[in-house]
């Protein structure tokens, strides 16, 4: 089996087909279960933001693979196939390890170095752990891609070499202006109680506006957000929670306004805006960190109406910032897609080794048992140290080429060796596999307390 990966991002495809495509997390969750009904996937997860959307499948064959997954990514995204083809990329073993190892660092994010990517990431595995759609391969590489994020962000410098999505649309709604400056005193709405709007919050705070009202769907979200924010020892910032069906009025005091609600149509129709902006003679902000997008785009062509979205910050977005940066953070990428490699190689001859091993322990305890038959007057001193001999020499013959191949299995092109090491000692099959699935399962009950 091996690692496959098919997408779109916004390096990939415009914006208009991303917002099209993009997956509400009960499709996720259907798209994952029909991966792995499809004859070619035995695990899958997948990872949507409002920039990408990445299937991840561990497959037998790489062709039937591909058109598989790409196919059911059309199907689940609502996109036909003809339509999101050209769009799509695809990346193969280590090339799809290096992908996500790049995007868990923020090297592939429309703002070079944002963090909030590792969340994403982490829910990501967890969702594939609660569908139990993850397996073996697919947990490894989920868990090494936030430790390599984590990494990266505390070795080198790349969170200066972008920064949030939240903080840069607010600099892109400031028009040049320092951040603090232009929020401080400003009253803000805020549009949605999830990660993202979370973080917009927590962000609006830190850069000084003066309150923060949260709008959502669900009531106890929005209060628990509201409760964060005025925690003692938190913001400090004054904030209050109101029914979706107060957004209207809340608009006419807002002065800057932040939607990532992850719903299907528009929040804010430009009739709201526009009704909104009777009346009041100060600017209003709007920045839509949704997808698909939560603001009519009309917005944009109103006076005293300023909007930022995701297309807006898309052609903002400077590619590549603080190149030693950079430069380093891609080191570490390349350095532990080898590591990775090389120990995904290492795991798939264990089996086959315990397997011989197993094979070993029982051929001594069969010639013991026979030696005990011929010589029943050997007394339990005299036994014991026969068996022990017996066992130090078995291992003695094993150890030198179990080690060597476990060597020769993590170097490339080394997968070959666990077939070798079956078919010189003839071992059974199903003892082999019966040895994988024991330590899949021990694998399953770790990872899941692990995220």
């Amino acid at each position: 089996m091996s690692l496959l990966v098919v997408g779109l991002s916004h390096r990939s495809a415009p914006v208009s087909v991303l917002e099209r495509a993009s997956l509400a997390p009960d499709t996720q969750a259907k798209l994952l279960q029909d991966t792995l009904a499809a004859e070619p996937a035995a695990e899958a997860t997948v990872l949507a933001t409002c920039n990408r959307i990445e299937l991840y499948a561990d497959v037998d064959k790489f062709h039937a693979g591909v058109a598989e997954l790409s196919t059911l990514l059309a199907q689940h995204s609502g996109v036909s196939l003809e339509e999101l083809t050209p769009y799509l990329y695809v990346h193969y073993e280590d090339r799809a390890v290096h992908h996500l190892f790049s995007v868990a660092c923020g090297l592939d994010s429309m703002v070079v170095g944002e963090g909030q990517i590792l969340g994403q990431i982490k829910d990501t595995l967890a969702l594939g752990q609660e569908l139990h759609t993850a397996g073996r391969l697919l947990n490894d590489l989920f868990q090494q891609a936030l430790r390599v994020g984590k990494r990266a962000h505390s070795e080198t410098g790349i969170d200066r070499a972008g920064q949030s999505l939240v903080t840069f649309g607010l600099e892109q709604l400031s028009q040049g202006t320092d951040v603090t400056e232009w929020a401080t005193g400003k009253k803000a709405l805020v549009i949605g109680a999830g990660s993202m709007s979370s973080l917009a919050a927590a962000t609006l705070a830190r850069v000084g506006v003066s309150e923060i009202v949260i709008a959502n769907r669900t009531a106890a979200r929005a209060d628990r957000l509201v409760q964060i924010l005025t925690e003692p020892g938190s913001t400090g910032v004054a904030a209050r929670a109101v029914e979706m069906a107060a957004v209207g009025d809340e608009l006419t005091r807002a002065d800057v306004v932040v939607s990532c609600t992850g719903a299907t149509g528009l929040v804010l129709t430009g009739e709201a805006v526009e009704t909104a902006m009777r009346g009041r003679t100060a600017p209003l902000a709007l920045l839509d960190l949704a997808m698909p997008r939560d603001i009519d785009a009309a917005a944009h062509r109103m006076a005293g109406v300023r909007l930022v979205d995701i297309e807006s910050l898309a052609e903002a977005s400077a590619d590549a910032p603080m190149a030693a940066d950079v430069d380093q953070v891609r080191s570490i990428v390349s350095d532990e897609v080898a590591a990775f490699g090389a120990a995904q190689r290492a795991a798939h001859i264990t089996p086959t080794v315990v397997a011989l091993r197993t094979m070993a322990a029982d051929v001594v305890a069969g010639e013991v048992a026979r030696l005990e038959g011929r010589l029943p007057d050997l007394d339990d001193r005299q036994r014991a140290e026969i068996t022990q001999t017996v066992r130090r020499v078995v291992d003695k013959l094993l150890h030198a080429p179990t080690v060597r191949v476990k060597q020769l299995a993590s170097e490339p092109g080394g997968a070959g060796y666990a077939d070798a090491l079956r078919t010189l000692f003839d071992l059974d099959p199903e003892a082999v596999a019966s040895v994988s699935r024991a330590d899949l399962n021990d694998a399953d009950v770790k990872n899941r307390g692990r995220v």
